[in-house]
């Protein structure tokens, strides 16, 4: 267990090189089996973890450039532990169910190149190498979109390019100001992320760099008003780019609140509440309303992205073990409904070439599997109970709850609007008569499809009945996040209100 986070990371990486030697007709098989067994090592890092603890598990430091106090410092919690289960078990399901055929090798490596990237953002524990992972996930992504979308394509991979690179870069001038800080404070230069946790900031500097570090995570989130590159890169990625795209990378922003935000400005963090729900609610109200007035199915799903990743803001910033926690547990649903949602609109585009409701009706009838399992997909995604798209919303509620009755029971009706433009899109698109002749020929889930279903399905069952597995490691990551929030804390004020917002009972 020495290196299991080195080898996580590089096995892709190192993968992908090798598979430059491996022939067209294999590569497919090839790439299932090396997502597979990165699928694995994660399980095992799992195994070995110890739940009972919060701290920080199965680090890795070596010294990079001593002087500046850049170093490789690798780490592992709760809270992205089962954010990097996610990331591997997603991979693997996106490559099962590939279509694509143009180029297949090189999309193949492309996401293996991806899945590096992804995995060390969430691993990593020094801000320079958070930001070096960061910053090269946007090139596979940008690549997979240029290449293998829609007539938009190159519009939609620059602005996806541009939009969040310029965050980043924000983002990157935060973390030398806080690196020159430490320096100051310290006399010897520091990126590790658990140095600048022992950092007490003034109220003033933790304002700006929160602003810093909010715009990079904000766009990629992406929260309202900076979403307008999303439906653009939803809509001309091909499929397998949607689904990385909507399970992993949106919650590469969440995740850096969490990790960055919430304990390194908890002064700014807790004075930024309301107006960080107000933009969550305004999220989740004008996408929904947006969603409603789609036509194509693609970006029905695409718009309701924006509107559950509000509820995941609304949950990081009540402050409190249930709405982190719970915020948590909604990525990872959300990543495995919307992965699916994208891969059924996959699917049906492939049979039909087109994803318009207009050209569907009666589906039902005639691929009743696949209706099956995207009436399952769909429930989950507007948190009907016992599915595991419930569990996060809840929990994120509840915790909000403590902050705001008000805004709380605000979000929690608007979250309505969200069975309302889902079931629209179910009823034209599976009921009702058989308006085209050609739709009678189409043909149902194939065993290729079901293999790459099948788990999903599984996942939002099991979890949304027994959500414990994943809500006890994520729980005593997140109380060690509350605590050094209120340690840090310089004002009396934000030591009241964490206190205040932490005294719910215990799950």
């Amino acid at each position: 267990m020495e290196h299991i986070l080195s080898i996580l990371i590089f096995f892709p990486l190192f993968a992908a090189i090798i598979g430059l030697l491996v022939d067209k007709e294999s590569i497919r098989a090839y790439g299932i089996v090396i997502t597979a067994v990165e699928f694995l090592l994660s399980l095992f890092m799992w195994a070995n973890y110890d739940p009972t603890s919060g701290s920080i598990q199965f680090t890795e430091f070596f010294p990079l450039i001593v002087e500046f106090g850049i170093s490789y410092n690798l780490g592992l919690d709760g809270i992205s532990l089962f954010l990097i289960i996610m990331t591997t078990f997603i991979t693997m399901i996106s490559l099962i169910g590939l279509t694509e055929t143009r180029n297949l090798k090189h999309m193949v490596l492309t996401v293996l190149v991806l899945e590096m990237a992804m995995v060390g953002v969430f691993l990593a524990l020094d801000a320079i190498l958070f930001y070096v992972f960061w910053e090269f996930s946007l090139v596979p992504m940008l690549y997979i979109i240029g290449a293998w979308g829609g007539p938009q394509r190159i519009y939609a991979s620059i602005k996806f390019f541009l939009y969040t690179f310029t965050g980043s870069l924000i983002m990157l001038v935060g973390m030398l100001y806080l690196g020159h800080i430490y320096e100051q404070a310290t006399g010897v230069w520091s990126f590790n992320l658990l140095d600048w946790y022992m950092l007490q900031l003034p109220f003033n500097m933790q304002m700006w760099l929160f602003v810093a570090f909010f715009l990079g995570f904000a766009i990629k989130v992406p929260m309202v008003p900076f979403h307008t590159w999303l439906p653009y890169a939803h809509g001309q990625a091909p499929t397998i780019g949607s689904v990385i795209l909507a399970a992993v990378l949106l919650k590469m922003g969440t995740y850096g609140f969490i990790r960055f935000s919430l304990p390194l400005f908890p002064d700014a963090t807790v004075a930024m509440v309301t107006p960080m729900a107000i933009l969550a609610i305004i999220a989740i109200v004008y996408t929904a309303m947006v969603a409603y007035a789609q036509e194509d199915i693609k970006q029905v799903i695409a718009y309701s992205s924006v509107s559950h990743m509000g509820v995941i803001i609304l949950g990081i910033f009540a402050l409190n073990v249930e709405g982190i926690g719970g915020s948590i547990f909604l990525m990872i649903s959300h990543g495995i409904v919307s992965g699916a949602l994208f891969m059924l609109v996959g699917v049906i585009y492939d049979r039909k070439h087109t994803k318009y409701m207009s050209e569907f009706g009666g589906l039902a009838k005639v691929m009743p599997m696949y209706a099956t399992i995207f009436g399952i997909m769909l429930m989950a995604s507007v948190g009907l109970p016992l599915t595991i798209g419930f569990v996060g919303e809840f929990l994120s509620l509840l915790g909000f709850f403590a902050v705001s009755p008000i805004l709380t029971a605000v979000a929690g009706l608007t979250i309505i609007l969200g069975a309302v433009y889902m079931l629209v899109l179910y009823k034209r698109t599976f009921f009702g008569p058989i308006t085209k002749p050609e739709n009678l020929k189409l043909k149902d889930l194939n065993g290729r499809e079901y293999a790459a279903l099948i788990p999903l399905v599984i996942l939002v069952v099991y979890l949304g009945v027994y959500p414990k597995p994943i809500l006890e490691p994520v729980d005593k990551s997140v109380k060690q996040v509350v605590q050094i929030m209120y340690i840090k804390a310089v004002t009396p004020e934000a030591k009241e209100q964490i206190a205040k917002v932490n005294t719910i009972g215990e799950r």
